[in-house]
């Protein structure tokens, strides 16, 4: 009896096993299919099953039975394998982890699904290739930090760059320099053979660049025709001289595209850390100020920066040192802000636009006046990056005025001297309204008189293709500037700001009321608006509508305003609420 007994049993443990090896084959079979590696593990991680994807794959056709499965993958990511196997089997969940399997010659990234099987102690792992998708990814990454054109680092990845070598050199205390290089006369390369032959040239120009400096040093394309190198360890006049030689001579070849021989040749400006700045932004926008001095006193030259040489260089007083500093910080802290004045209908007050003015709120100095601020922006060459940042931003700002006004608006942005000079501003243009969705027509560009005279041929170029994106140019504090009247003629120009100077003293000033009364009759004639600048009195406003004027601007139909303020006065309609009963009857 208990021999039956005993045999019985033992029969029926082996019909249980057979039963679970039957199971575990079909299993197996079921999983071939399953992903594009697939194993059945014991908890420890050895491999009990591999299928015949993952042996051709991992095992170049041998068996990977009894293997751990951490060993077939980099040893960098083992650890984290190892982790996934006790984990799942610890929590009875699925858990999911990335390794790189060895793959005959070379590694191959998989998303690896571990959990355990039901019924039983085993684990399933379930690999995806994942070689497209990284592939795919690594190719988004570097499209975002490089030029397209030059496959060169782009802003981005500069930025990046600027601030590694910072850190690098404060560890070793070993300073270094940055180079802005922008190459001479390439616009007439453009406008004459055009850009497919300038975009040549600019690749042309990146190779020679790179060929020429170190592998530990950065070069890249920020825009146009301007690249910057980052030159670690050299800080001296003497080794500055010397990269900057090289660079310089290896820009003055010709340039051979197609059946054309170019000559061009660049400029260069250079920073220096410690000695001129600590922090990447000033160090950029000091070599591009000295970049711009080598191009002014004759182009082909190298200038290193230096707040004791003379002109646009020289930097702001002793006194305002310290702010300039501060700018910088600001301009990293986001302490600069954009306020909006209303340009009202002088007949019903009813907001038409906004002119965007900068405000700058500092932490312990409260609002810096724009009078200092500004012409310290435009030394160093800051007012290009605040420039573009605030064109963009009312670009933006424009779209949500019109969605709560419900009718259309626009909105004046002033273009300081060095922005319109700078061979990026049509780029920074498309870029702000590409980006905003805005069109050209809400955009009034606000252009002193004295920035249109400097260089009248370059002003009637870059305004005729301001006028090509719709943009409206408007002569802002007009009657300072020039006397001649001739580029009213020869300019796209919509609009005329008459500068508060001729506004203050009316109706009493005669004249001041000649003067604007003759620029009203000039701007009828030519078809021009007009805009009257710091009206602050009914009786300067009363006058200025008598005679003709369009619209006007001051503290007494509005002051500058943060965004939120200046949306609750279109809701409100609030300057029109000022009116008398019987004209806001007819207008709210």
């Amino acid at each position: 009896m208990g021999s039956s007994s005993s045999a019985a049993a033992t029969a029926k443990q082996d019909q249980t096993h057979g039963s679970q090896a039957a199971q575990a084959s079909s299993l197996d079979h079921l999983l071939e299919a399953a992903g594009d590696v697939v194993f059945r593990l014991d908890p420890s991680g050895l491999i009990r099953f591999a299928s015949q994807r993952a042996r051709q794959r991992l095992g170049a056709g041998a068996p990977l039975a009894g293997s751990a499965l951490p060993l077939l993958a980099r040893e960098a990511d083992q650890a984290a394998l190892r982790n996934a196997i006790v984990d799942a089997t610890a929590r009875g969940e699925a858990i999911l982890v990335e390794a790189r399997l060895r793959c005959g010659e070379g590694d191959t990234w998989f998303e690896l699904r571990i959990a355990p099987l039901a019924g039983g102690h085993d684990l399933l792992a379930v690999g995806r290739d994942m070689s497209a998708q990284r592939a795919t990814e690594q190719q988004l990454r570097h499209m975002a930090t490089h030029d397209a054109l030059t496959e060169l680092p782009n802003r981005l990845l500069l930025s990046d760059r600027i601030r590694m070598v910072i850190a690098n050199a404060r560890r070793s205390g070993q300073g270094f320099s940055i180079a802005n290089i922008g190459l001479d006369g390439f616009k007439k390369v453009n406008d004459g053979l055009g850009h497919p032959v300038g975009d040549d040239i600019l690749r042309q120009a990146a190779a020679r660049l790179r060929k020429t400096l170190r592998d530990s040093d950065t070069l890249a394309r920020v825009g146009g025709d301007e690249f910057v190198a980052v030159l670690p360890g050299t800080l001296s006049p003497s080794q500055i001289k010397l990269v900057t030689g090289r660079l310089l001579a290896a820009l003055q070849s010709p340039f051979e595209v197609g059946s054309h021989t170019i000559y061009l040749g660049a400029s260069i400006g250079v920073s220096v850390y410690p000695e001129h700045a600590e922090d990447e932004v000033r160090l950029l926008a000091l070599a591009d100020a000295a970049m711009g001095r080598a191009k002014e006193t004759g182009g082909a030259r190298t200038v290193v920066y230096s707040a004791k040489m003379p002109g646009e260089l020289r930097g702001p007083p002793q006194h305002d040192i310290s702010l300039e500093a501060a700018m910088f910080q600001a301009v990293r802290e986001g302490e600069f802000q954009l306020y909006y004045q209303p340009i009202v209908c002088s007949r019903t007050r009813r907001i038409e636009g906004f002119e965007t003015l900068m405000r700058w709120k500092h932490p312990t100095l409260g609002m810096v006046p724009p009078v200092r601020f500004i012409p310290i922006a435009e030394t160093n060459g800051l007012i290009n990056l605040l420039g573009a940042w605030a064109l963009k931003a009312a670009c933006v700002q424009i779209r949500q005025f019109e969605e709560v006004a419900k009718r259309d608006l626009y909105i004046s942005v002033n273009i300081s001297p060095r922005q319109f000079r700078n061979d990026r501003f049509l780029a920074v243009l498309d870029d702000a309204l590409a980006f905003s969705g805005t069109s050209g027509d809400k955009l009034v560009l606000e252009i002193t008189e004295g920035t249109l005279m400097i260089d009248p041929v370059h002003a009637e170029a870059i305004l005729q293709k301001m006028a090509e994106r719709r943009a409206r140019i408007a002569i802002d504090d007009f009657g300072t500037g020039y006397s001649s009247l001739a580029y009213l003629k020869r300019f796209p120009i919509s609009v005329l700001k008459i500068d508060r100077a001729f506004i203050k003293d009316l109706p009493a000033s005669a004249k001041d009321a000649a003067i604007c009364n003759t620029v009203l009759d000039l701007a009828k004639h030519l078809d021009l608006s007009v805009v009257a600048e710091g009206v602050e009195t009914e009786e300067q406003l009363g006058y200025m509508a008598s005679r003709g004027c369009d619209y006007v601007q001051g503290y007494l139909t509005g002051k500058p305003m943060p965004a939120h303020v200046a949306m609750a006065a279109l809701k409100e309609n609030l300057y029109a609420a000022l009116l008398p009963d019987e004209l806001r009857a007819g207008i709210l």
